[in-house]
């Protein structure tokens, strides 16, 4: 990790150029498969994971349309199209187990928590068109914006960054840096602050912040992430640096452990599960041009 001088942080990261924003469902899901006569053991198993996520992306379409409502009836139709689309991803096997049934024989359930993911393509063409609608309005699914001031900065201009989400969240900022090290702005050792209210615009560095940002060598293309839900985020490991963390996860595991939300059940009639967004926003930095 650079070293933290003063509370000053040089920001330098060289990733990919393509900024990122992504919308989703994390949520509780249980599958069941008996083996019959026609499956192996394996085949059961598989097929009760299937089964596990047919489940979580009905239950994502029913959360979204039960706890969300798009004003626009033709774009919350397209919204529910999209999730019926959804790509399910296992984010944790909760339990499972092979068990006798009286009139099936040997069967195999799962419990997991997974990600439903709506249609790339679909949701690309829902912010197409009502993109106003779907970033400020409270009641529509969970948004979230990160960016800077301007998208180019020379050698030690400061750097600010802002953060805004159509509803309350729970958010994280993270960048990663040249050397192959990640901070994590936010919460820091000073500014504690998870939680954000909807439509409110925050600023970085700003509050009770100890650290300026300023760029610095080496140069290149920059992302700095905001991971977002409406519930608490997972843990990630990190330690105090000065006026931020470093964090020490694995650079791999930080969004996978990110989506480790922590989700209660609340109304037994409704999915256990909460909103998930993430964004990022890229610039470029670059030496001062010699005169």
């Amino acid at each position: 990790m650079k070293r933290l001088l003063l509370a000053l942080i040089c920001a330098a990261l060289l990733l990919p150029a393509v900024a990122r924003a992504a919308q989703s469902v994390i949520i509780e899901t249980e599958g069941y498969s008996c083996m019959g006569d026609d499956k192996s053991r394996k085949q059961t198993e598989s097929s009760a994971y299937q089964d596990g996520k047919r489940k979580a992306t009905e239950s994502a379409a029913t959360y979204i349309e039960s706890e969300t409502k798009v004003k626009d009836a033709m774009l919350e139709k397209d919204l529910l199209s999209a999730y019926a689309n959804a790509l399910v991803k296992v984010l944790q096997e909760i339990m499972k187990e092979w068990y006798k049934d009286a009139g099936s024989g040997d069967c195999y359930r799962v419990k997991l928590k997974v990600e439903v993911v709506p249609d790339e393509k679909a949701m690309a063409a829902l912010a197409k068109k009502g993109a106003e609608a779907l970033e400020s309005d409270p009641s529509a699914p969970l948004n979230v914006k990160i960016w800077t001031d301007r998208p180019k900065y020379s050698e030690k201009e400061p750097i600010r960054i802002f953060v805004k989400g159509n509803k309350p969240f729970y958010g994280r900022v993270v960048y990663s840096q040249a050397d192959g090290g990640h901070v994590q702005l936010l919460p820091n050792p000073y500014r504690k602050l998870n939680y954000f209210n909807g439509g409110v615009v925050y600023e970085l560095p700003g509050g009770e912040d100890r650290f300026n940002m300023e760029t610095c060598a080496p140069f290149g293309k920059e992302r700095i992430t905001l991971y977002a839900s409406t519930a608490l985020l997972g843990d990630i490991e990190v330690t105090e640096a000065d006026a931020v963390y470093e964090v020490r996860s694995k650079p791999a595991s930080i969004p996978v452990a990110t989506r480790g939300i922590k989700l209660v059940a609340g109304d037994r009639k409704k999915p256990v599960a909460a909103e998930f967004a993430e964004s990022a926003a890229e610039l470029t930095t670059s030496k001062k041009a010699e005169k």
